[in-house]
């Protein structure tokens, strides 16, 4: 069976009524999921959520599953209005629905009068047998952060564009990961003597061990422990790093002078918390070095944004998000070699996500090649 479909993105917003027949129109696959992309960008900047409504029909046999689809149709256009997209999130198979610009006020309880009238309409239009083929799940974007909670991830059926982009990348990914998996084995390898001069250094200059494990989010906000030289004295308080982080991530803080000349850079120059030797690792990069051992775990790469902590994902705006679902964290990458600190907060994001769009093993080896000449003029890094 046939239905009408359309490639056009350019979607009326009229009024709220219930469209009729000749108004329906059925957005094919590749079109729906750009539209979603759309949407979440345009939620980005209005801050009006939208929810995504997805009606599996993948039980139904398929001598019914045509018939179920046809009357599915039916009961969308009776139960959603002119301004919600209707479209396969996958041929054939799976229909989605967008419910756009949902007010912030009451929004769940909006959300739960959207699900209940598209429920009743279906049990209405539907015989028992067809309603109990049917799977029906929502998905409201933006999600309801909770770095703490890996549960509380942003949900893949939402950035359909992102997974496509991955399958498409899948040689590519495999590449990189080659690349990681030699590149930190020999790093490790090489630079032993070093971790042992530097563990060393850590024990006979302070109390405390010669690893910090901190907590840092990963891709698709998946929490992983972060290995690092321990630069900062024991039982340091990280409330004053965290007053910061928040202040910068919101454009308010201010540049702070670094090495006497330039025009300062983002972070804390004078932190009471960090050893004196604890200065010398940070301004030289030295106390990241144990990283390459979560990239030989799989939790970070060679290249890609930096993993951030808890309490600056939580200090995130909407758009700050796309920056752990598009790339897995690196330990160097394109805000490293383009000034680091020097770079305001939403700059670094956006040079995060051009990265991420633009990937290929061939950029992640030209910052590598790029990255000993920024540790050793030591732009930005304090």
């Amino acid at each position: 069976m046939n239905f009408p479909t359309s490639d056009s993105l350019n979607l009326k917003k009229l009024s709220s009524k219930p469209r009729s027949l000749a108004d329906y129109v059925i957005l094919n696959e590749e079109a729906f999921h750009k539209t979603i992309s759309i949407e979440r960008k345009r939620t980005e900047r209005s801050r009006k959520p939208f929810l995504l409504m997805l009606l599996d029909t993948a039980k139904a046999s398929s001598l019914d599953q045509q018939a179920v689809l046809s009357k599915l149709f039916s009961s969308l256009q009776l139960s959603t209005r002119e301004t919600d997209v209707t479209g396969w999130y996958k041929h054939n198979a799976i229909i989605g629905v967008m419910f756009t610009e949902i007010g912030n006020e009451e929004r769940n309880a909006i959300v739960s009068n959207m699900i209940t009238r598209v429920s009743a309409t279906l049990r209405d239009n539907l015989r028992f047998e067809e309603f109990n083929q049917i799977s029906i799940s929502f998905y409201l974007f933006p999600e309801d952060w909770d770095p703490k909670i890996p549960q509380r991830s942003p949900h893949h059926t939402l950035y359909p564009d992102l997974q496509k982009r991955d399958n498409a990348r899948k040689h590519f990914h495999i590449t990189k990961r080659v690349m990681d998996v030699v590149g930190s084995s020999a790093a490790l390898l090489v630079l032993a003597p070093l971790f042992l001069l530097i563990s060393v250094a850590i024990k006979l200059t302070s109390k405390g061990p010669v690893f910090y494990r901190q907590p840092r989010i990963g891709r698709h906000g998946v929490p992983f422990v972060c290995l690092k030289f321990r630069s900062m004295y024991l039982d340091s308080d990280s409330g004053v790093h965290e007053s910061y982080v928040r202040e910068l991530i919101a454009g308010r803080a201010q540049r702070k002078p670094h090495n006497g000349n330039g025009p300062g850079v983002y972070k804390l120059t004078e932190d009471s918390r960090i050893t004196p030797l604890g200065s010398i690792l940070r301004r030289t990069s030295l106390d990241e070095l144990p990283q390459f051992w979560n990239v030989l775990r799989g939790d970070m790469s060679l290249v890609g944004p930096r993993p951030p902590i808890p309490y600056e994902v939580e200090a995130y705006d909407i758009w700050h998000r796309r920056r752990l679902l598009e790339a897995k964290p690196g330990i160097t990458g394109l805000w490293q070699v383009n000034g680091r600190s020097r770079v305001a907060f939403d700059e670094m994001v956006r040079l995060d996500l051009r990265y991420a769009q633009t990937w290929s093993p061939w950029l992640d080896i030209k910052i590598l090649m790029r990255t000993p000449w920024a540790v050793v003029i030591g732009e930005g890094a304090h």
